[in-house]
C-alpha cells in the first residue's frame, strides 16, 4: 500500500476511534429528513400581561397573520407559550415575504426564522451547524442563548450554552466565544414537542392587534403628521379609516392621490380601510367670507371635526384621530385645542401631541411614509391661511363668530353627505 493512501486510512480510522465520524453521518441523515422544515417564531409583547381577555387578543393576532399571509400560499399559525408559531405547509413558499408581512402585524414584539429539530440534544447541535454553519464561517465573535421552556429536559440552559459553544468551536476553529458583543447569536429553545434553533430575534412592530381596542376615524391631511398618526393608533389596537378634506379647484387631483398613497404606505399596518374624501370648497369658502381673519384656522378645524363627527357615527365609530403636535403651529396651542374640542362630542386622539417634528420625522421614515408626505401637494389646510392667526382664542369669541354663519351648518352636512370612498386593501397592483 502506497504510504501517503496508509496515512489517510490510518487518520480514518484514528476519527472513528474517537467517535469524529459518526457526527458526520448524523448530519448526512439530518440534512434529508429536518432541515427544510423551516418555520418562523413570532412573540408576543404586552398581551402576556392580559388576564382573562388575553385569549381574545391571541386569537385576533392570529387571525391577522394568516390574513395577512393568505396571498402567500397556506401556513399552519397557532400559539404556545406566548409564541405563534408560523409554518409553511406547501413547499416553496417565500418565507423572506412572510417574515416581511409578519413583522408589521401590530402585537408582535420580536421574531425570528428557526428550523425544528427533535430534543435530542445530539440533533439540536447538528441542527445548529447545518442551519448557521455558513453565517459562522463568515464571523468571529458568537455565543449561544438557550430557553429551557420544558423543565423536564434532562440539561439546564447554562449546560446546553456550553456543550453547544464547544461543539460549533470544534467545528469552527476560526471562533471565539464572546459572550458580551458577539457578532452571531444562537439560539436554542427547548418546548414541549420539540426544539428550535434560530439566530438572534428581530425586532417587530410591537403594539396590540389592530381591532382589540375599538375603531376610529383619521384626519388623513397629507402632511408628515396624520399617517404617523394612524399607525401610532393602530399600533395601540385601533381599527381605522380615513377622512380627507379636499376643497378643488384650490387642491388639485395630485393631492388627493397623494393622500390615498399615504393610505396604502400604511395599509400593511392598519389593515384594509376606507378612506372618505369631502368636499370641502363650499364650507371652507363661506368660512373665509364670513368670519374674523385671524380666528380662520381654529374655525376650519371645528368645521372639518364636525364632519367627521357626522361620518365616523354612521359608520359607528368611536373616536377621531388627528396629527396635532402641541404648540407646533397657530392652532395646536392649549387654547386652539381647547377650543376645537367642544365643536364636536366624540373622543378626540392626538397621538404626537408630546412629539417634536424630528420625533415624527423619523417614524414617518420608518414607516415608509416621509417621502410621500413631503410632495409639494398642497392640501386645504393650508389654503387661505391668515398671516398672523390668533394662538390664544377663547371659546366666546368662536361661538360669536359661528353664530354669525348660520349657513355652516347646512354646508357641512351636505359635505358630510356627499363624501367620495376610496377602498383601501393590501396586495392592490399599485401598492405592490
Amino acid at each position: 500500500m502506497p504510504r501517503l493512501q496508509l496515512t489517510h486510512e490510518m487518520e480514518l480510522m484514528g476519527k472513528l476511534r474517537a467517535g469524529h465520524a459518526r457526527p458526520l453521518l448524523r448530519h448526512i441523515h439530518f440534512e434529508r429528513n429536518h432541515f427544510m422544515k423551516e418555520l418562523i417564531l413570532a412573540y408576543q409583547g404586552e398581551m402576556t400581561l392580559k388576564g382573562l381577555n388575553r385569549a381574545k387578543f391571541e386569537a385576533r393576532l392570529a387571525k391577522i397573520i394568516r390574513w395577512r399571509l393568505e396571498p402567500l400560499g397556506k401556513f399552519k399559525v397557532y400559539q404556545a407559550q406566548s409564541t405563534v408559531f408560523i409554518e409553511p405547509k406547501e413547499d416553496g413558499l417565500d418565507m423572506d415575504e412572510a417574515f416581511r408581512r409578519v413583522s408589521h402585524v401590530f402585537g408582535i414584539v420580536k421574531l425570528s426564522r428557526a428550523v425544528e429539530c427533535p430534543k435530542d440534544f445530539d440533533a439540536v447541535c447538528e441542527t445548529a451547524e447545518a442551519y448557521l454553519g455558513e453565517e459562522l464561517r463568515g464571523v468571529r465573535t458568537f455565543k449561544v442563548e438557550a430557553k429551557r421552556a420544558d423543565k423536564a429536559y434532562p440539561m439546564k440552559s447554562p449546560e446546553i450554552c456550553r456543550e453547544l459553544g464547544a461543539y460549533l468551536l470544534d467545528k469552527h476553529h476560526h471562533l471565539r466565544v464572546d459572550v458580551h458583543n458577539p457578532q452571531l447569536e444562537i439560539m436554542v429553545e427547548i418546548r414541549d414537542h420539540a426544539a428550535y434553533v434560530h439566530g438572534p430575534k428581530v425586532e417587530a412592530a410591537g403594539g396590540l392587534p389592530v381591532g382589540t381596542s375599538g375603531r376610529a376615524l383619521n384626519l388623513l391631511s397629507g402632511g408628515i403628521d396624520s399617517p404617523v398618526a394612524a399607525w401610532c393608533m393602530a399600533r395601540r389596537g385601533l381599527a381605522l379609516h380615513h377622512i380627507h378634506f379636499a376643497s378643488p379647484p384650490y387642491t388639485s387631483l395630485r393631492a388627493k392621490l397623494k393622500v390615498r398613497d399615504l393610505a396604502r404606505e400604511i395599509v400593511e399596518y392598519t389593515g384594509n380601510c376606507t378612506l372618505f374624501v369631502v368636499p370641502y370648497t363650499k364650507p371652507q369658502e363661506y368660512i373665509r367670507d364670513h368670519a374674523p381673519d385671524v380666528l380662520f384656522t381654529v374655525l376650519m378645524r371645528r368645521s372639518m371635526l364636525r364632519i367627521a363627527n357626522q361620518v365616523a357615527k354612521k359608520l359607528e365609530l368611536q373616536a377621531l384621530i388627528t396629527g396635532e403636535s402641541l404648540a407646533q403651529v397657530a392652532s395646536q396651542t392649549m387654547a386652539a385645542l381647547a377650543c376645537t374640542d367642544q365643536a364636536q362630542d366624540l373622543p378626540v386622539l392626538r397621538p404626537c401631541i408630546g412629539m417634536d417634528k424630528i420625533e415624527i420625522i423619523n417614524i414617518s421614515r420608518k414607516i415608509g411614509t416621509f417621502e410621500t408626505s413631503i410632495e409639494p401637494y398642497e392640501d386645504c389646510c393650508t389654503i387661505f391661511t391668515p398671516p398672523h392667526p390668533k394662538t390664544n382664542p377663547t371659546l366666546d369669541e368662536i361661538l360669536a363668530a359661528e353664530a354669525a354663519m348660520p349657513e355652516l351648518a347646512a354646508l357641512e352636512t351636505e359635505a358630510a353627505e356627499n363624501v367620495e370612498k376610496i377602498y383601501i386593501r393590501m396586495g392592490d397592483d399599485e401598492l405592490l
